[in-house]
């Protein structure tokens, strides 16, 4: 005879994990419609089509467009979407654990490479939705909120190693750092100057270590 706890606890796990599933298609679909045609241009019956749901199903699981973008970007920055934050990502507790100051800038940064890879690309759509769409300003100002949060974390651990300019304080590092780990310089460079990925690392690491750094 089966156990109907553990009968209703394997029904439970399956849900979830199609409900998971369903939203990943969702979310991918609209990030290629957006990419591709930009996001006023985008309808929910075409991010529906494209996941290959019902929009009823798009409704119930973001409720409009913007919700959608949010979900993308918060995916695209962390790399999936298991429910852990940025800063509680092993990468961050490898910056945090490493003693060396210019080693633990490294780290932080070869990460922001790889991340600015995947959402670059979507934060400009943002960016550019944000003058004439409300929810949009509102979610450029919360990722700009976020990543100064990430960067003066970073500067505060920096500080904590002993690893900052004497004559710099946190606040001023963090300021620093957010104004050159932008997504704006990135795409200048990688976008507008056709430098490759790598070559912006490169070159953060010497800009930031010779800006902030003893």
């Amino acid at each position: 005879m089966s156990d109907p706890v553990k009968s209703t606890t394997g029904q439970g796990t399956r849900r979830a994990a199609q409900a998971r599933a369903t939203r990943r298609r969702i979310i991918d679909a609209a990030r290629e419609l957006f990419l591709r045609q930009g996001y006023a241009s985008t309808t929910l019956d075409q991010i529906a089509a494209g996941a290959g749901v019902a929009v009823q199903t798009v409704y119930f699981h973001f409720g409009n467009k913007a919700t959608v973008l949010k979900e993308i970007v918060d995916v695209l920055s962390v790399g999936d979407d298991e429910p852990i934050p940025m800063l509680d990502r092993p990468w961050v507790k490898r910056v945090r654990d490493e003693p060396d100051g210019r080693r633990a800038l490294a780290i932080w940064l070869a990460n922001s490479r790889i991340i600015f890879g995947r959402v670059a690309p979507i934060m400009k759509i943002v960016r550019d939705a944000a003058g004439a769409d409300a929810e949009m300003a509102a979610q450029w100002e919360t990722n700009q909120n976020q990543r100064f949060l990430a960067h003066h974390t970073l500067a505060r651990q920096l500080a904590d190693k002993q690893a900052l300019r004497p004559d710099l304080s946190t606040e001023e590092a963090a300021d620093v750092i957010f104004t050159m780990v932008s997504f704006e310089v990135y795409l200048l460079l990688t976008g507008v100057r056709g430098w490759t990925p790598d070559q912006w690392e490169g070159w953060i690491n010497k800009i930031l270590a010779a800006a902030i750094l003893r």
